[in-house]
């Protein structure tokens, strides 16, 4: 994948639903896809590669994985090595647990290893 292509191959269990949500409540679903550019991009101060890896650690507490894989597209996107990637999973374990910590690694590994 080129750094500058911002398209994220997501997997098909969420497409279904996110072309149902597109559908039927297009208007929410624009006004949010446009909030969460701007608070990403005019938020704060915080550069491109921190956003990404605070985003990655997000959704590794939070265990969902679908938005995990396509932070950690964005974050490499953006210049984040594996290793700034997997710290920012690893500083999950004290905060939210070690298994949320763990699941976040194998994502980690599917996306870098295909494993």
């Amino acid at each position: 994948m080129m750094k500058n292509d911002r398209y994220i191959d997501n997997t098909e269990v969420i497409e279904k639903n996110l072309k149902y949500v597109h559908e039927k409540h297009e208007d929410i679903y624009k006004a949010y896809k446009e909030y969460g550019k701007l608070v990403h991009t005019k938020g704060g101060p915080l550069d491109e590669k921190t956003r990404w890896l605070i985003k990655i650690a997000i959704s590794t507490a939070c265990e969902y994985p679908y938005a995990l894989t396509t932070h950690i597209k964005k974050a490499q996107m953006a210049g984040c090595s594996r290793e700034e990637i997997e710290h920012a999973m690893l500083l999950v374990a004290p905060s939210a647990g070690f298994p949320k910590m763990m699941k976040g690694l194998l994502n980690l590994r599917q996306v870098f290893d295909g494993e």
